[in-house]
Parts: C-alpha cells; sequence; structure tokens
C-alpha cells in the first residue's frame, strides 16, 4: 500500500481507542455471554475478574500452607507423635526443614520421616528428663549455650 500524503497515512491508520477496546475483548474472549462481546461490560467483567487474580495469589500460598501442615500431621500421628511437638523439637534439634519438605518427605520417604520423627520424640523425651533435672539435654540434640 502506498500513501501519497500524511494525510492519507493518517486516514488509513486506526485510532488508538480501537486498539484499547480489542485489548480489553481479548482479556474476555473466555468469558460467558455479551461479557466477551460488548466492551462496556467486559471492562467491569475483566477488571473484577484482575482483582480475584490478585487475592487468589494469597490465598493459594494460605491453601498450600495448610495442605502441607495437614500432611505432616497426619505423617506424626500415624507414629504416635503430635504436629506442634513435632515441629518445635525439629526446631529444637536445629533441623530445618520447612513444611513443604516435610510433606514430601511423609509421602514419598516414609522411613525418613519416621526417623525424623524418632529424632522429635526422643529430643522431647531427653527434654522433659532435663526439665526435671532443671538444665537443657546436652549430645546431638542441642548447642544450646546459656547465658552466664
Amino acid at each position: 500500500m502506498v500513501f501519497l500524503s500524511p494525510a492519507l497515512w493518517i486516514r488509513t491508520r486506526l485510532t488508538d481507542r480501537f486498539w484499547r477496546k480489542q485489548e480489553v475483548l481479548q482479556y474476555a474472549r473466555h468469558f460467558r455471554g455479551r461479557k466477551n462481546r460488548c466492551y462496556s461490560l467486559a471492562v467491569r467483567a475483566v477488571r473484577r475478574s484482575w482483582v480475584y487474580a490478585t487475592n487468589a495469589r494469597s490465598l493459594k500460598k494460605r491453601n498450600m500452607r495448610e495442605l502441607w501442615v495437614t500432611r505432616v500431621t497426619a505423617g506424626t500421628l500415624e507414629h504416635g507423635v503430635k504436629y506442634h511437638n513435632f515441629i518445635s523439637n525439629l526446631y529444637k534439634c536445629q533441623v530445618e526443614l520447612n513444611r513443604k519438605v516435610l510433606a514430601d518427605m511423609a509421602i514419598y520417604e516414609p522411613k525418613t520421616f519416621k526417623s525424623l520423627v524418632a529424632l522429635a520424640k526422643r529430643r522431647g523425651e531427653e527434654g522433659l528428663v532435663a526439665a526435671k533435672e532443671g538444665k537443657e539435654p546436652e549430645g546431638i540434640f542441642s548447642r544450646y549455650v546459656p547465658y552466664s
């Protein structure tokens, strides 16, 4: 296409408004009803969908953590330890595995998870014995250095 003058070139160009509307309608293509064809309805629907998407990103993180906690709880109850005791005793043993890794271990590596539960259980028992004596358990379970 040959343009003989700038005026003809400007007349052939579609307006920016057209392309802005097309972009919004492109985001709304998968919606049902008139929302995917009518611009005024599509703008509201697209804006609302973006709000939902923003909120869903934080909800997804929360739901995944809840799932991991549920899986670890189920794994620990199989071995006779409560979840909060398991987590706190692992923390005291300086085992820094997050809940996602612990949940995967509970499902795919049950022997490793069982050894972690045994470690936490033993740490809890030694902690109870040491509490009666008034001191922190020593050895591989703790690097606790009391302030002097």
